[in-house]
C-alpha cells in the first residue's frame, strides 16, 4: 500500500487519529493552524494551515495528489478529523477529491447550530425552541425581556464553537446582555443561538453510520456542574441509565442523524432525557472530544474506535465493529413513535467501566504542583493528563477549556472506576502564588452582577465565627477547628473530591511550621477555596 490520509488537527485529541492512520499503513499528512501543536511531531508530514480555510486545505490535498502522480508520496485515500469542530472542512476537501464521507451540506448542518435546529424542526426531531441572535439583535432581546416577553431560564451559545466557549445559562433578564454579548464574541460568524433550557440528565453518544446502519460506539453519562456555566467535570462509560431510556435516546439520536443528512462517517450527540422524553442538544459530524472516543471507549471496550472510524472514511468496512456489535431494537419514545426507523441499529457494548474526571482550580497563578506521582500510583488509573504547569494563570472554569487537567480510570465495576478517579483527583494540589488580586477577589466572594453564586465555595458550612480561635505558629490546625466541623461535616467534598478532613490533614503535612494564623480568616478561606486557599493564606 502506498496511499495517504489527510488529518485535520494536531492537538492532543487528534493524536489517536494520526496513530491510527500510520498503524493502517498510510502516510499521515497532518495540518493545523498552530505550528506548535502538541501532536505535530507524530505526523509523517506536517504543515501549518488554518482549518477554517477550506480552499487552502483543498489546494493542499491537490498538491498531495500531484506529488503522488510524480511518485513522491501516496495518493490521498481519506480526509479525517476527531475532536475538532471542522467536520465541514473535512467534507469540503473529501468532496473536492471524490473521497468517501458525509456530504458537505450535511456537515454544514451539523456545524452550525441554527441550521441544525432547522433540520431537527423539519424532521420533527425533539430539540429546544430557538432563535438566532447577532450583535444587532441584542438590544431587541433586552427590550423584550424588560417587557416580560421572554420566559427564563434560557441558554445562549455560539452557533459554531465547541468546548463550551461562550455557552451559559441565562437565568433572568439581568444576565441577558453580558451572556449574549459573550456568545456572539465567541462565534466565528458573530452569531449565537438563544434557546429554551432543557432540564434533565445529560448523555454523550458516539456512533458510526454507513451503508444504512448506525452503530453506537459509546454511550456515557455526562457530569455537568457550576451554573450559570455548563462545565463537564467528567463522564462515565457506560451509562447507568435503564435500557428503556437508553433505547429511547438512541432512537431520537438516529432520527436526528437522518434529519441532518449524515450518511457515511461518524456522529456524536449531546442529548438529555427530559420530562417530555429525549431532546437533542446537538449532533456533530465528528467523534467526541473530552477523551471519550480516543480514551474511555477504547479502555472500556478494547475497540480502537478512531481506527474503525478512519476505516469508514477510507471506504472499507470497520471489521472489528462488525464482528463484535450486537443488534438494537427500535424502541422510540412516544414523542417520535410514529416516525419510521431510519437505520438498522447496532451497539458495540463495553465490557468494563471507564471514568474520566477533571480537576479544577480557584483563580490565581500556579506556584507549585504536587501529587502527580501519588495520583499515577492509584489502582485502576490509566492516565493523568495535566493541562497547566507552574507559572500558568488559572481560573475557576467558565468553559471546558479552562479545566486544569483530567484523569482516566478503568475497572470492572462502576464503583471501582469512579472511586479511583475521585481518589486520583484528591491527591493533586495546585499551590498558588501569594499576593494575587484574582485569588483575593475569589476569597472575598467578589462576583459579577450576571454571575450570582459563581464561582461556588468548596464547602457549604455555617459557622459561628465569634467562637473561632486563632492558631498559634506551628500548631496543628485540627486542634483549632470550628466546633461545627463534626464528623459528618468533615466528610463533605470539594470540587476535586477531597473531603474537608483530607484537606485539613494535607495542610498539616504541607505546612507543619506555618506562621500564626488568624482563625476566622483561615477557616473562611478553607471553606471558600479548600486546600488551595488554606495554603494561600499561610503563604501570605
Amino acid at each position: 500500500m502506498n496511499k495517504s490520509v489527510l488529518i485535520l488537527g494536531a492537538g492532543l485529541m487528534q493524536g489517536p487519529a494520526i496513530r491510527a492512520a500510520k498503524e493502517l499503513g498510510y502516510t499521515a499528512f497532518v495540518v493545523d493552524g498552530n505550528p506548535g501543536a502538541v501532536c505535530a511531531s507524530m505526523a509523517d508530514v506536517f504543515n501549518v494551515i488554518d482549518l477554517k480555510d477550506r480552499q487552502a486545505l483543498a489546494d493542499y490535498a491537490d498538491l498531495i495528489n500531484k506529488n503522488a502522480s510524480e511518485g513522491k508520496n501516496g495518493e490521498l485515500a481519506a480526509v479525517f478529523t476527531a475532536g475538532t469542530d471542522f467536520s465541514a472542512s473535512v467534507a469540503y476537501v473529501a468532496e473536492h477529491c471524490s473521497l468517501p464521507g458525509h456530504s458537505f451540506e450535511a456537515c454544514l448542518n451539523a456545524s452550525n447550530k441554527v441550521r441544525m435546529r432547522g433540520c431537527f424542526a423539519a424532521g420533527k426531531v425533539p430539540s429546544p425552541d430557538f432563535e438566532e441572535v447577532d450583535s444587532e439583535k441584542i438590544q431587541e432581546l433586552i427590550l423584550r425581556a424588560e417587557k416580560n416577553q421572554i420566559s427564563f431560564p434560557k441558554v445562549i451559545k455560539p452557533v459554531d464553537n465547541m468546548g463550551g466557549r461562550g455557552c451559559r445559562l441565562v437565568r433572568n433578564k439581568d444576565e441577558l446582555q453580558e451572556a449574549v454579548t459573550l456568545a456572539v464574541k465567541n462565534s466565528r460568524t458573530s452569531k449565537a443561538i438563544f434557546e429554551d433550557y432543557m432540564d434533565g440528565q445529560e448523555f454523550s453518544i458516539d456512533s458510526i453510520v454507513y451503508d444504512g446502519t448506525l452503530t453506537i460506539t459509546g454511550f456515557a453519562d455526562r457530569h455537568i456542574y457550576y451554573p450559570p456555566y455548563f462545565i463537564e467535570t467528567g463522564h462515565t462509560m457506560p451509562s447507568t441509565v435503564s435500557e428503556k431510556v437508553k433505547n429511547e435516546l438512541i432512537a431520537t439520536f438516529a432520527l436526528g442523524i437522518k434529519s441532518l443528512g449524515l450518511q457515511r462517517g461518524v456522529a456524536k450527540a449531546d442529548i438529555k432525557y427530559t420530562a417530555r422524553g429525549p431532546m437533542i442538544g446537538e449532533i456533530a459530524a465528528r467523534l467526541s472530544g473530552g477523551y471519550m472516543s480516543g480514551w474511555t471507549f477504547p479502555y472500556s471496550s478494547d475497540c480502537y474506535l478512531t481506527k474503525e472510524a478512519l476505516k469508514v472514511s477510507l471506504g472499507v468496512a470497520p471489521d472489528f465493529i462488525e464482528k463484535n456489535r450486537v443488534s438494537i431494537k427500535w424502541q422510540p419514545h412516544q414523542s417520535v413513535k410514529d416516525m419510521e426507523q431510519p437505520f438498522e441499529l447496532y451497539e458495540l457494548k463495553p465490557s468494563k467501566v471507564s471514568a474520566e474526571r477533571a480537576w479544577i482550580s480557584i483563580p490565581g497563578k500556579i506556584k507549585a504542583i504536587s501529587g502527580y506521582e501519588e495520583a499515577e500510583a492509584v489502582k485502576y488509573v490509566k492516565d493523568v493528563l495535566p493541562r497547566n504547569k507552574e507559572g500558568n494563570q488559572v481560573n475557576f472554569p467558565r468553559n471546558n477549556v479552562e479545566k486544569c487537567g483530567n484523569v482516566i480510570t478503568c475497572a470492572q465495576t462502576h464503583e471501582l472506576a469512579v472511586s479511583a478517579a475521585c481518589e486520583v483527583l484528591s491527591k493533586i494540589t495546585l499551590r498558588l502564588e501569594p499576593h494575587n488580586k484574582d485569588t483575593e477577589d475569589f476569597l472575598k466572594g467578589v462576583e459579577a452582577p450576571d454571575e450570582k453564586g459563581f464561582p461556588p465555595s468548596a464547602f457549604d458550612v455555617e459557622v459561628n465565627w465569634n467562637k473561632v480561635k486563632d492558631i498559634p505558629q506551628g500548631q496543628k490546625i485540627s486542634l483549632f477547628m470550628p466546633e461545627e466541623f463534626t464528623e459528618k461535616v468533615l466528610e463533605k467534598r470539594d470540587w476535586n473530591h477531597c473531603t474537608l478532613k483530607q484537606v485539613i490533614s494535607r495542610f498539616e503535612n504541607m505546612c507543619p511550621d506555618h506562621k500564626p494564623l488568624e482563625g476566622k480568616t483561615f477557616w473562611k478561606a478553607c471553606l471558600r477555596g479548600s486546600i488551595q486557599a488554606m495554603l494561600y493564606i499561610a503563604d501570605n
